[in-house]
């Protein structure tokens, strides 16, 4: 993968959230603690490509998104934007990033003010960055609703959130999310709150954007199916950790870490005749707090041994690309 196909490149990304300690623990000197929401992380997100992240809750995937969209700090690590690193931009430089990276959030209500109408929030954008006339925004953000597929684009401009489906107000969110014409686009959970009906609209949607206007795109979800629909490649998280990453294709159908065979798993199969490796996950998620030493799976894991329990494990290759944290694919 070459620096000139990556449009992101995450380099040993961290974000640790600091407890506050009482005043009898700061008295007392006791060691601070932290949650290491994110944890070592590093990714490249490619020119035209969709990259999914995916885990469970608490594994850390909404906040790497965050953290690359610049709505967080990382703690410590390097994110890397067309060859520059972004980690620390301010005033102009970051106003210029917001403009090429643009996040749609998981509820479209909540992101959406209940007291503009469409065509406010969509243009929203385009005030704050000071873009065109008032005819020329108008246009603007009619050509966003047409490409957001909301048509014709003049029936949904005034009206409010409360009057559209929900379906609808995800492609209101969308269509904000792309009136500034992005490169990268961060979907957080984009059709978890939406009807199964009208979920793979949304998704042909998003993959319709990438072809048509050479978006890149990180998509965050627990969701292996919509993963499994839309994605190119596909980073599996838990506890803050990549436990395997590689095709979408590759890992989904030859899943090489225990995790990774666990979540697949546990989504349903319509066809009762489809034969799967049984992939069991013992217990619950550990304390975020207090990570488990060694690999931080062990705990869960039904193939964990004694080295499990004491060292931790680095992503190694299975193939080109296809990458897995777990000494069962350590090269002998």
């Amino acid at each position: 993968m070459t620096e000139n196909n990556s449009i992101i490149k995450v380099k040993n990304l961290k974000k640790y959230f600091s407890l506050k300690s009482g005043f009898i623990s700061t008295i007392v000197g006791k060691e601070e603690k932290f949650v290491r929401a994110v944890d070592d992380v590093s990714f490249d997100i490619t020119r035209k490509k969709i990259i999914g992240l995916a885990g469970e809750s608490g594994s850390g995937k909404t906040t790497t998104g965050e953290i690359i969209a610049l709505l967080q700090k990382p703690t410590d690590g390097k994110i890397v934007f067309n060859g520059k690193k972004i980690n620390d931009l301010s005033g102009k430089a970051l106003v210029e990033f917001r403009r090429a990276c643009q996040m749609v959030f998981q509820d479209p209500y909540e992101t959406l003010n209940p007291r503009f109408t469409v065509r406010r929030s969509i243009e929203e954008p385009l005030l704050i960055n000071g873009w065109g006339n008032e005819n020329k925004r108008f246009e603007k953000v009619k050509d966003a609703l047409e490409r957001a597929e909301l048509r014709p684009a003049e029936d949904f401009m005034y009206r409010f959130p409360h009057e559209l489906s929900g379906g609808q107000r995800q492609r209101v969110a969308i269509a904000r999310g792309i009136v500034l014409d992005p490169v990268l686009l961060v979907a957080d959970e984009p059709v978890s709150m939406l009807d199964v009906s009208i979920r793979a609209g949304i998704l042909n949607l998003l993959r319709k954007l990438r072809d048509n206007m050479g978006l890149s795109m990180l998509y965050i979800s627990h969701d292996l199916s919509t993963i499994k629909y839309i994605c190119d490649e596909v980073i599996i998280m838990y506890l803050g950790r990549i436990m395997e990453k590689g095709p979408t294709y590759e890992v989904l159908s030859q899943p090489v870490h225990p995790y990774t065979k666990a979540l697949i798993a546990s989504v349903p199969v319509s066809d009762p005749d489809v034969k799967r490796e049984e992939a069991e996950i013992k217990g619950d998620l550990p304390d975020q707090i207090d990570i488990p030493e060694g690999c931080r799976f062990a705990p869960r894991c039904f193939s964990a041994n004694d080295r499990c329990q004491s060292e931790e494990p680095e992503l190694y290759s299975i193939k080109k690309g296809h990458q897995a944290a777990c000494f069962l694919c350590e090269p002998k």
